[in-house]
């Protein structure tokens, strides 16, 4: 199996660990508080500082980086690649810094009048109060997530698909130590109990943020980097970082609009529909991370090196092969976890009442249809960052925002938390689709996924029904019937995918 594979395996591995372990802080979380506005609160005080972090410290500046940062280990060394890293970190934590000193102040009309004008009087101010203490975390995240697109550019994924899971234990720490207000006991263990509620929660997110960096330090170290005192702004390679930056930042902005719009128009649709919202989003994303974001990450310092090197044929082969894996992987994916979610949600989230679990269950599959345009999106554009074109990008991001808010407006108040998720179905997908047209008409034979397509379809649909079948007539519980079923019918997948397997496991070994 090719490097590329080998890598993209790697990190969905670790994304799965991931995922559980966030599942199970979700499961302790949503039982712990139910659908209420203390965790609506919570969920929503958490909106400005992650958009800090993705416009900043972690998602927008590290795919700005990597390609750079790919170009000077290809070309000029890593002693130089690692002085560029330096520059690039001390700037991002400066200005994370200044940025977070003013939300703290602002906090509280930031809340009142952006993010959650719906909640009542109380609830905005306890809002306002967690988003300064979450700010602590962000901090942290200026760093780390720099840290993991450092480690990336060297071709090394295992320490930063491994940090995702070291945040999760932070916060599962809060939810199971800090946050409730009477001890618990596991067998023979009994675990204290410290009753911050809500608090404990945000102070879980601050360890594990904590988490996230320290288990990437050791493998900076060994790739030879060394903290130096630096900025060096006049340079050519934090220029150039920079002019890819602020496109991709206005993208990320552009993109956030959805989790800000989501959650304002979410706050008036009544107690418990943010966190329904947020949820849906949740489960959707389990998929889409392992199948999408991890071949995303691995392939972007790949395609980068090839582009970098002028064999633009090699570059069209690496991206076509990825789209028809993600074809592949997505599709049946979707349609498996829609038909087998109700009885998981339902066993899983016992705190709810029927009419929540089929508010979760309802917003989960309308957001399960945009899976696979997720995923596609992510591919996409880091086809165009790895050609070093931010600008494209861009506009897409910001027709998705507008088209989203116009369709979320409009389905919100018909379809209330439901009309939401479809709304982001909509949006994500047209914006992956546009992008992907676009990169057609520069690489002929990109987008030749016809066949792929039309079978996965086909076989798609039979699972799912398969799924059904084994969930009215199996004469066994319903969760095991959907978990048997479900497992039953992915197997059942594969023997159709399998040129697109194939393709998929020789990628890297095109890259290399």
């Amino acid at each position: 199996m090719s490097h590329f594979a080998r890598s993209s395996i790697i990190i969905a591995i670790f994304f799965g660990i991931d995922k559980i372990l966030a599942f199970g802080r979700q499961l302790i979380v949503n039982n712990l508080f139910g659908l209420s506005y203390q965790l609506d609160v919570f969920n929503a005080a958490n909106n400005v500082p992650d958009l800090l972090s993705a416009l900043i410290s972690g998602g927008a500046l590290g795919v700005a980086l990597i390609p750079v940062l790919s170009e000077y280990l290809e070309k000029r060394g890593r002693p130089e690649a690692w002085l560029l890293f330096t520059r690039i970190l001390n700037l991002a934590f400066i200005i994370t810094g200044a940025i977070a000193i003013l939300i703290a102040i602002f906090a509280t009309p930031i809340i009142n009048n952006i993010i959650a004008p719906g909640f009542p009087a109380e609830q905005r101010a306890l809002a306002a109060e967690l988003m300064r203490i979450d700010l602590i975390a962000i901090l942290i995240f200026s760093i780390s997530g720099l840290a993991m697109a450092g480690l990336q550019a060297n071709q090394h994924f295992i320490l930063p698909a491994l940090a995702p899971a070291l945040y999760n234990i932070g916060q599962i720490f809060g939810a199971l130590i800090l946050a409730p207000e009477t001890p618990f006991s596991i067998g023979h263990i009994t675990f204290p109990a410290f009753g911050l509620g809500v608090h404990g929660l945000v102070y879980g997110v601050v360890l594990g943020s904590l988490l996230h960096l320290a288990i990437q330090l050791p493998g900076l170290r060994h790739y030879g980097w060394r903290w130096q005192a630096t900025l060096g702004l006049a340079t050519p390679g934090v220029r150039k970082v920079l002019r890819l930056l602020g496109p991709r930042v206005a993208t990320m902005l552009f993109i956030h609009f959805y989790f800000l719009a989501r959650d304002n128009l979410g706050s008036f649709l009544g107690e418990g529909s943010v966190t329904a919202i947020n949820l849906g989003w949740f489960i959707m994303q389990v998929p889409e991370t392992l199948l999408g974001t991890a071949v995303a990450i691995a392939i972007l310092p790949s395609i980068a090196e090839i582009f970098s090197l002028g064999d633009l044929a090699k570059f069209r082969d690496t991206v076509n092969g990825t789209l028809r894996a993600i074809l592949a992987f997505t599709i049946p994916s979707a349609v498996i976890l829609a038909v087998g979610l109700r009885p998981l949600v339902a066993a899983g989230f016992s705190a709810f009442t029927p009419e929540q679990v089929d508010l979760v269950v309802t917003v989960t599959r309308l957001y399960l249809l945009g899976l696979t345009g997720h995923a596609l999106l992510e591919i996409a554009v880091r086809s165009f960052y790895a050609q070093q074109n931010a600008i494209t990008p861009l506009f897409a991001a910001a027709l998705n925002a507008a088209g989203f808010f116009v369709f979320a407006k409009l389905l919100s108040a018909s379809m209330g938390a439901a009309g939401i998720a479809l709304a982001a179905t909509i949006s994500f997908s047209l914006e992956a689709l546009l992008l992907l047209w676009l990169l057609g008409r520069n690489y002929k034979g990109l987008l030749a996924l016809r066949p792929t397509l039309i079978r996965v379809l086909f076989v798609s649909i039979a699972a799912g029904l398969a799924v059904l079948a084994v969930l009215r007539y199996a004469p066994i519980p319903p969760v095991f019937a959907s978990l048997s079923g479900m497992l039953l019918a992915l197997f059942a997948v594969i023997p159709f995918i399998l040129p697109e397997l194939r393709t998929f496991a020789r990628l890297g070994a095109q890259s290399e």
